[in-house]
Formats: C-alpha cells, structure tokens, sequence
C-alpha cells in the first residue's frame, strides 16, 4: 500500500483515488446524456462542447476531494461544535451560538451564491442572503431544542408546514417560488456536512435509545427557515423578481475556453476560502472551551479541511463555468423548437441521474448507513432520491411550459408527504426530510436550475415562472423515502412474524 506521510499521519492515496473513482461514476451518466444532446437533437459549438466536457472533469475531481475532506474535517469539527455548546448545558448560551452558527454556515453556502446570482437587482445581493441566513439560524435552534426537548419530528413539521402554506396566500405571487427555492439551496456542500455532524454531536449527549434517531432532521428544518424568512421580506418589501437573461458568450477557441475557467479560478478560490473561514475560526472559538483534542487529531481535520477546499473549489469552478451554461443552452435550444414537450421526459432522465453528483447526497447516505449500523443501504436510500428527483424535474418542465402555479404541484405533495409521516418509522421521516435539501444542493442550483430558466426564456413565460424546480426536487424524495420507510416496515414486520412461527413450531417439536 502506497502512503504518503504528513506530519506524523499517513494519508492513503488509494483511498483518495478512490474517492475520485466514486465520483467518476456519479458524474459520468450525466455527462453522457448532455453529451448525447449536443451531437443529436440539440447540436452546440464546439467550444460550449469543450466547455462542458473541461467542466465535467474538474466537477469529478472536485466531488472526491470533498467527500473526502467532508469524512476528515467538516463531519468531525460539526460534532466537536455540537458537544462543546451544548455541554455548557446553559440556554442563554447553546441558543445564540447556534442562531449564529446556523447564519454563518448559510453566508458561506456557496450555492446560495448561485441562486442569488440568477437574480438582478429586483432584490439586495446581500439583502437575501443574509435574510436567508437569519431564517437558517432561527430553526437552528427550533432543531436543536426539539432534539433537547426530545419533540416528536412529525409535530414539529406539520406545525411549520402549516404556517408555511398559511404565509404562502399573504406573500407576493412572484416571491413564493423564490422562497422555496431558498429553502433548498442553503443545505447544500458546505452546510449539510456542518448541520448533520452538529445533530450527531448534540444527540450523542443523550443516552436513551431514540438519540442517534433524533440526529437527523437538523438539515429538513433547517430549510424551512428560508422559505418563511423570504415569504416575509417579500410581504415587506413587495419586490418584481426579475432574472439574468443574458446568456454566457462561449469562446471558440480551446484556448478561449480554457482561458475562461482560469479567469474564473481565482473567484471560486476566495468564495471558497470565505465559506470555510467562519467555520474554521468557530471551530477554534469552541476549542477554547472545549475538551481537549490530541495534535495527530488537529492535524488530521486541517489536511481534511484542505481537501475540502481545493475539492470545493474545483468543483465550483467546473459546474459555474462548464454545467451552467451548457444546462441552460440546452434548455433554451429544446423548449424554443418544435419538438417542444420533449423536453419533459430528457428533465426526467437528467434529474435521475444528477442527484448521484451532489456532493452532500454522498454525505448524507454515508451518514445514514453508519448511524443505522448498515440497515438502511447506501443504494436504497440513493435509488429512493434519484427516482425522487426524476420526477420532480419532469413536474418542473412541465409546469413551466404549461404554465400552471407551482403551488398546484407543492400544496398535494407536501400534503402526501405529511401525511405518510404517521405510518413510517420517524428515523425514516427524519432522513426523508433532510434528504429533500440535500438533494437540491450545487449540481442543481448549477444545472437544473439554469436548464429550467432557459426553458421558461424559450417558452415566454413570466420571471417567477422560471423558479420553482429546486422546491420541487426538495420535494418529491420526501415521498419517495417515506415510501422506502413502508416497505422496510412490512419486511421487518414479515421478519418478526416469521421468526415468531419458527419460535413456536421449534416449541411444539420439543413438546
């Protein structure tokens, strides 16, 4: 075994290439289908192709770096955070730490930048995020007591859902589907590492047998709390949403094209560096406080901390500069031909295979199967949000190019899913719920989101129209999970019945 020493660790290259490799396999169904497009029905230059295919591979490279920095630092520094706060066992302290805690993961999430992005000036740059922030960090700690106070999950939502829907008819018409939109892309690479490893962290201080299941749900309320801060500055202020229709002027050149994402580069470096630079510093506020934590340890979470920004960075780069444009070129190109409702079923095939190359789902199915000692696989829980995310990008395309209110689509899903809540085990309803942010996460703030609005610029539909498919995909595997919930219930309650008949057949026979 080839290893590499670091300061007195041992980094193993075979477990980064690893990692690359398993990120190759999420990229390249994706990469495949554009690619199809681009030689058949939607023919593209061959610097848009170029473009794309650069994207592609800086995307893949970016992806295993970060799942592998998320395992070696964002998991183990969100749990010491979580442990340090709350051990203080004072509220006047644990409340505003993760108030603030909960709006400075949010600041740095990255792909809220690329939501914000696709805004003009119809509202502050500054203005939404940091009101997205506050609404992060006001359910933060409404997560974090529910934890302490031991509420039941499904309570919690239904009460938030609620009054969700109930703000959704006083807010303006043309903020509602920002709003959900917000809520799905604050859970996004850099944030659901931070928030899962902070619920393990807090559940761990409990010992009664509910507690590693009560970890999860952190990141499902998490991202309610945008939908409602948005709602609210929408009835305040009575923004026009209008959106960037500019598109990108894609060299021809291979030179033009590389030189493109060179220029780009030192963006994504000091983006990067300022989303990981709160949570590092909180890390070392805490630390003051905290147990002690042994030097092999520290450096083990900086190396950690340094795949996860070149991984970040890189994957940034590639999805900004390569997926972006290429998703909305695309969905300009199909919706503004004759073979318009074509593009229903391509949105289908796109989102089951994109959800594979978010790198918080990697995250997420890595965080279950370990909690769940391996009872609920990687794979289930993986097909669950592929199919989940499969569907709500069909439903996307076609309400936008029928041009049916996205609450028509919300309202019954959200319904169904809150009600599957009474007959699915609560580890699964917690994991379903924060498998529908995670879901929406970079790769579809980055591709699907731009694919929708060149959709909509094709078809002539209004700005809000536009928005709406990244609450979709944070809804559907909601559904989808709870439906996987069911089916382990009825297996395991056909284990038991089974095992229970052996048991007294073994009985009658020594009778």
């Amino acid at each position: 075994m080839k290893q590499k020493r670091v300061k007195g660790l041992y980094v193993d290259k075979n477990i980064v290439w690893a990692k690359i490799k398993e990120a190759f396999t999420s990229v390249l169904p994706i990469s495949l289908i554009v690619f199809l497009l681009c030689v058949t029905i939607v023919p593209a230059e061959s610097g848009r192709l170029l473009s794309f295919l650069i994207g592609a591979m800086l995307s893949t490279i970016g992806i295993g770096l970060f799942t592998l920095g998320a395992d070696t630092s964002m998991t183990p520094i969100g749990e010491y955070v979580g442990k340090t706060i709350i051990n203080t066992k004072k509220l006047w302290i644990i409340l505003p730490a993760f108030f603030f805690v909960g709006i400075f993961i949010t600041i740095s999430e990255p792909d809220l930048a690329v939501l914000a992005e696709q805004l003009s000036n119809s509202i502050g740059h500054w203005l939404l995020i940091i009101t997205i922030g506050v609404g992060v960090g006001v359910l933060l700690v409404v997560a974090i007591l529910r934890i302490v106070l031991r509420i039941r999950f499904n309570v919690i939502l239904i009460v938030l859902y609620v009054l969700t829907f109930a703000l959704s008819f006083y807010a303006p018409k043309q903020i509602v589907p920002l709003a959900f939109d917000s809520g799905g892309v604050t859970t996004g690479p850099m944030s659901v590492p931070f928030i899962i490893a902070i619920g393990t962290g807090v559940a761990m201080m409990r010992t009664d047998k509910n507690a590693s299941n009560d970890s999860f749900g952190l990141t499902a309320l998490c991202s309610i709390g945008p939908i409602l801060s948005v709602m609210i500055l929408g009835i305040i202020l009575k923004p026009q949403i209008t959106t960037v229709a500019d598109s990108i002027i894609i060299p021809e050149t291979a030179r033009g094209v590389v030189g493109d994402f060179v220029k780009a580069l030192p963006k994504y470096l000091k983006e990067v560096g300022i989303a990981l630079l709160p949570m590092v510093c909180f890390f070392f506020i805490t630390r003051i406080f905290g147990t002690r934590i042994s030097r092999s340890a520290l450096i083990k979470i900086f190396v950690g901390v340094a795949y996860t920004y070149v991984g970040l960075v890189l994957f940034l780069t590639g999805v900004n500069c390569g997926f972006a444009p290429m998703g909305n070129f695309i969905g300009k190109a199909i919706a503004g031909s004759e073979y318009q409702l074509i593009i229903i079923p391509i949105g289908i095939i796109i989102g089951f295979f994109v959800v594979a190359a978010e790198p918080a789902v990697h995250v997420l199915t890595n965080q279950v199967y370990e909690i769940t000692s391996g009872m609920i696989p990687k794979k289930a829980l993986l097909y669950s949000l592929m199919i989940g995310t499969a569907v709500s990008c069909g439903l996307a395309m076609l309400r936008i190019v029928l041009g049916v209110d996205l609450m028509y689509f919300l309202i019954p899903g959200y319904l169904i899913a809150l009600v599957l809540t009474f007959f699915v085990p609560e580890i699964f309803t917690a994991i379903a719920f924060d498998s529908g942010g995670v879901a929406s996460g970079a790769m579809t703030s980055g591709f699907l989101l731009p694919l929708a609005l060149g959709v909509n610029v094709a078809v002539g539909g209004s700005a809000e129209s536009g928005f709406g498919l990244v609450a979709l995909v944070a809804m559907t595997p909601l559904i989808t999970i709870q439906i996987l919930g069911l089916i382990f219930r009825i297996k395991l309650k056909r284990v038991k019945a089974k095992s229970t008949q052996d048991n007294q057949l073994k009985e009658q026979i020594i009778d």
